[in-house]
């Protein structure tokens, strides 16, 4: 293990790192602007891609800077209220998870599943209400928010199926069915 972040912490001085990094950034913070809002404190975006995406192909470290990047050029360039640090800890959080979970291995439904139901369980459903309570007052658990994980669980590990099958395609050279 002590190897793997090794060798994850080498990707960042590779020039074609920091330009895939560069481009994930771009990517998470431009499908950001999509953000569908339902209330202050609920909104749903595929923003998270770009972070899956960074966080396969450079691993957990990148896929944090990534995440954190993202998080703080989107905020500067779209404000949406005041700038809070455990919103970027999620994003770097999300880039961990992705990282640690398909980093140098095969993005099998399974793997896909399981980090996406780990980002699910300690982002969305732990420490996002934990930011909300402080910023706004709101409850710590809603069951809104629950329906939310369970209804986009398919769709978000399909969207990450389909960008990680891209991604595969694309390194080895093939076209992109």
């Amino acid at each position: 293990m002590n190897n793997y972040f090794k060798e994850a912490a080498l990707e960042i001085k590779k020039t074609r790192t920091l330009t895939g990094a560069a481009l994930a950034t771009a990517f998470t913070v431009v499908v950001d602007f999509f953000k569908l809002v339902f209330t202050q404190t609920m909104e749903v975006s595929f923003a998270f891609l770009g972070i899956v995406v960074a966080g396969m192909l450079y691993g957990p470290i990148v896929g944090g800077l990534v995440g954190a990047i993202a998080d703080i050029i989107g905020y500067f360039l779209r404000p949406t209220g005041a700038f809070f640090i455990g919103f970027t800890l999620n994003n770097i959080i999300t880039g961990v998870i992705y990282g640690l979970f398909l980093y140098k291995k095969e993005p099998s439904l399974k793997r896909l599943a399981l980090a996406l139901l780990t980002e699910n369980i300690i982002v969305i459903l732990i420490l996002t209400p934990i930011w909300l309570n402080i910023m706004y007052g709101s409850s710590l658990f809603t069951i809104a928010r629950v329906i939310r994980c369970v209804v986009l669980f398919p769709v978000k590990l399909i969207a990450m199926r389909a960008i990680c099958k891209a991604i595969i395609a694309l390194k080895l050279g093939d076209k992109v069915a």
